[in-house]
């Protein structure tokens, strides 16, 4: 020891600790002249009105959370616990720990400042009598949280921050603040972090022992489980000396293991969460019903498990408010893939396969070339393209002669549908799908052909259930929405309201359904639907539309990839899912039938046998009351040249009057040819005007026996 230590042995213990605390005081003060005063700009309300959560929450209409997202890289935090709702055992801890006369002092211990100065003068081991009060208001001013900052300057206006704050807070009030800052361990802050994160429970349930911990890792919130586990049973011991450590140690253990992640505590919606969550904000209300949502998600997993025999992993679901375009239920995927999770199938692009139909039928019957009584031959027909002969197929591969209108588009048959399309013509109802909001088609009507009646172009579920609710509203079409608006914006018409009804009349028809799916059926439900399944190409995709007066339902399954599933047919596939959704949303709202519009009128029409008698709707001047078929002859004549679709070009080079076109038929017989209305020699050649042209085969009757559409470009 040398002299100088000599000397302070020989001092009294009292005047040791006197002259100690002396010395501390003329160091604060000398500091503390450029902190002649330390002002609190906050109270209370200010500090837990300053919170954030890293969480955002998605909030359903009625205000109950339906996802949580983390938006904070830099710590995990949930929302503001009062003291009331933190256990009283961690709090006696917390004290026990950190501050012993906490509820004794008005910011600062000044004992425990004069043993740390005591202790720091002697050379000893001391901590540095920092209070809660002390820490709270590291916490809330930057300056005094600096690293590095551990001098008596320092010190001083840590002091000075603490008594302020106390001038303005109450004791529970920093008790409360103070829990609801503090780090505990890695990156969770504030107890409700800590106590989900590290024993997955709300910060009310926590154990003796628990607490412990946690007031363990005040101090060292990265040390390791030993260490933690030896302060912790020493915080124990303060507050119960008759604790036994080993249970201390196991729960540190189990703790630990658990890597101190915060669960997701409420994931019903990640896609629309993803959407709609950004920016300050830590709220956000959406449309979505949190009930229908829960229904939507149950069911997708339910039936995509039920079909993983038949090779589908995915689907996506999406419901929307029928008059006011509000969603409901929005379900990306099925969540069961962690390679997909993050794959959205509601705004994926995908083959839409027989899903247009209702919008191809709807434009000819606005046209007024067809009515739901109308007879389409469902015979094999080969077409005329630029690429070849394209031959559609129905898909069961059999065909069924003449059918109504009505037949055709409820059961779903192909041949019937492109023959439609041969009469509105390609373009045309690619204008009309890009008018209903398919934005994906954007080529012309000649890249797709023919088989664009049977959905060869691609679309999303979020396009196909808008366009349906246009459907069940007459038309009237206007955007879906996630967001909660607060007037109806303006629509535009996608169809003619007459057409529209009498489409949605159509799918909504049990009978004329049943003659491809039997009486039978998943899509059969005790209260008026419409409703159209589709498949794509190889069994791509499988698709189900439908809506009621309230609701508008869209389901697809199938695989992300693009793999082809196995065996799963229009009614297989989605079609048991929307029902389940469509029966679960109408349990306690009856559905009703839609009222037909002005402009369109019912009239009982006989079939003369192909099909039963019955009422039909007829846009008015349209009507017929008996429908007959003439008997499909394999020899009938039929236009071989021009090709339907097809283009041809006038050289510039040849001049007008030498270039001619001849149109061929076969079987050649005594038919007349009627181009854009009016009639023309055929044999004699007809001089290229450039523009659309119709050409028809009409019989001595002058009944159309064969018609196409070409293309004339160039002059």
């Amino acid at each position: 020891m040398t002299s100088s230590r000599r000397g302070l042995a020989r001092i009294p213990r009292a005047a040791f600790v006197f002259i100690a605390a002396l010395a501390l005081l003329a160091a604060l003060a000398i500091g503390g002249w450029r902190h002649t005063a330390y002002r609190a700009d906050y109270d209370f309300d200010t500090i837990r009105a300053a919170h954030a959560s890293s969480d955002a929450r998605l909030l359903d209409r009625h205000g109950r959370v339906v996802h949580e997202l983390r938006v904070d890289p830099y710590g995990r935090r949930l929302e503001w616990t009062p003291l009331g709702s933190i256990s009283p055992a961690l709090v006696e801890a917390i004290v026990a720990a950190e501050d012993r006369r906490f509820f004794d002092h008005r910011g600062v211990d000044w004992r425990a400042a004069f043993a740390a100065a005591a202790a720091w003068f002697t050379g000893r081991e001391r901590g540095g009598a920092s209070t809660i009060s002390m820490q709270l208001a590291a916490l809330l001013d930057g300056r005094i949280r600096a690293p590095g900052q551990r001098d008596l300057d320092h010190k001083w206006l840590q002091m000075r921050a603490a008594m302020a704050l106390e001038d303005v807070l109450d004791k529970r009030e920093v008790l409360e603040a103070y829990l609801n800052l503090v780090t505990f361990r890695g990156e969770l802050q504030g107890v409700a972090a800590a106590a989900l994160g590290l024993f997955d429970k709300d910060a009310a349930a926590l154990t003796s022992a628990e607490s412990a911990i946690l007031a363990a890792l005040v101090r060292g919130p990265n040390a390791d489980a030993s260490r933690v586990a030896r302060r912790a049973c020493g915080v124990a011991r303060r507050v119960d000396e008759t604790v036994q450590c080993a249970g201390i140690e196991a729960r540190v253990a189990a703790a630990f293991n658990r890597g101190a992640n915060l669960r997701q505590r409420v994931a019903e919606a990640p896609h629309v969460a993803r959407r709609l969550l950004h920016g300050a904000s830590r709220h956000v209300t959406s449309t979505l019903d949190g009930d229908v949502q829960s229904a939507a998600n149950r069911a997708l997993r339910e039936a995509v498990a039920g079909l993983k025999g038949r090779n589908v992993r995915d689907g996506a679901v999406l419901v929307a408010d029928t008059a006011t375009g509000e969603v409901l239920a929005y379900v990306g995927n099925t969540g069961g893939n962690p390679d997909t999770y993050y794959v959205d199938g509601v705004q994926a692009p995908r083959q839409a396969g027989s899903t247009l139909k209702p919008f191809l039928y709807g434009l000819a019957i606005e046209q007024r070339r067809l009515t739901a009584a109308s007879l389409l031959n469902d015979s094999p027909v080969s077409l005329s393209t630029p690429t070849g002969a394209y031959v559609p197929q129905n898909y069961d591969n059999r065909f069924r002669g003449f059918l109504s209108v009505r037949t055709a588009l409820a059961g779903s048959v192909n041949v019937p549908a492109v023959r439609t399309l041969m009469l509105t013509g390609v373009d045309d109802f690619a204008d009309r799908l890009r008018t209903a909001g398919f934005s994906h088609v954007t080529e012309s009507g000649e890249f797709y052909g023919y088989s664009l009646a049977l959905g060869s172009a691609e679309v999303s579920l979020w396009q196909l259930v808008a366009a349906y609710r246009a459907l069940a509203r007459g038309g009237a079409y206007w955007p879906l929405t996630l967001a909660p608006r607060g007037s109806e914006p303006a629509s535009v018409s996608v169809m003619q309201d007459g057409a529209a009804f009498i489409v949605a009349d159509i799918l909504a028809d049990r009978g004329a359904r049943a003659a491809t799916f039997g009486l039978d059926n998943v899509l059969e439900l005790p209260f008026p639907a419409s409703v159209k399944t589709g498949t794509s190409k190889d069994m791509r995709d499988n698709w189900c539309i439908g809506f009621s007066h309230r609701f508008t339902v869209g389901v697809w399954v199938g695989n992300f990839d693009g793999e082809p599933m196995r065996d799963v047919s229009g009614v297989s596939g989605a079609a048991p899912v929307w029902a389940r959704i469509m029966r679960e949303l109408h349990r306690s709202d009856p559905a009703v039938p839609s009222r037909p519009p002005a402009g369109v009128e019912s009239i009982e029409v006989d079939f003369d046998g192909l099909e039963p008698s019955r009422p039909e709707w007829f846009l008015d001047g349209t009507g017929t009351r008996r429908v007959m078929s003439l008997p499909a002859r394999a020899d009938a004549p039929r236009i071989v040249y021009p090709g339907d679709g097809m283009i041809m070009a006038v050289d510039a080079d040849i001049p007008p009057g030498h270039q001619r076109v001849f149109f061929e038929m076969s079987p050649a017989v005594d038919h007349q040819w009627r181009l854009n209305g009016e009639r023309v020699d055929g044999a004699r050649g007809w001089t290229p005007v450039p523009g659309v042209h119709a050409l028809e085969l009409v019989d001595a009757g002058g009944t159309v026996v064969d018609h196409v559409r070409f293309t004339v470009r160039g002059g």
